[in-house]
């Protein structure tokens, strides 16, 4: 006798934290990639990485959408760490400074980028957490003798 099957919530549900998701993750990636082109792109390392998040967020934010419930975990997870990693790196730059750069507060987009990621990060562990894989315990009656033996 196996234990009960863990209970999936509502489609409705689900539905609404994929869009929301792929939202947050298109938001991130549409800053990135106007700050990009506001000139941030003349910036050594943090240019180039701001393109990079900008093409991954949105790539993310497709699967976070598209992919089938089953493999769902993986995009919200890639997502989830996405949105924490930038988050942190918007930290990182307008304290101590990041790769030579340092951000001010004041800059533009700033507490947007700010609400946008922590929010996301929140969306999409919420997400990854419902769909993460579970290894389903493995009972005595799941064991059968190879065949060919006496048991």
């Amino acid at each position: 006798m196996s234990g009960p099957t863990p209970r999936r919530p509502s489609a409705p549900l689900v539905l609404a934290l994929r869009v929301v998701g792929a939202a947050l993750l298109a938001g991130t990636a549409w800053i990135h990639v106007y700050l990009w082109s506001m000139g941030y792109d003349t910036i050594a390392w943090i240019g180039p990485l701001f393109l990079i998040n900008a093409v991954a967020g949105f790539a993310l934010a497709a699967a976070v959408l598209l992919a089938p419930r089953r493999l769902l975990f993986w995009p919200a997870g890639a997502g989830a760490l996405l949105e924490i990693g930038t988050l942190a790196g918007l930290v990182l730059s307008s304290t101590v400074g990041l790769l030579g750069f340092v951000e001010s507060t004041a800059a533009q987009y700033y507490w947007e980028s700010v609400a946008v990621e922590a929010a996301g990060t929140v969306v999409l562990v919420v997400l990854a957490l419902i769909f993460r894989p579970v290894r389903r315990q493995v009972t005595h009656e799941d064991w059968t003798e190879p065949a060919g033996t006496n048991g």
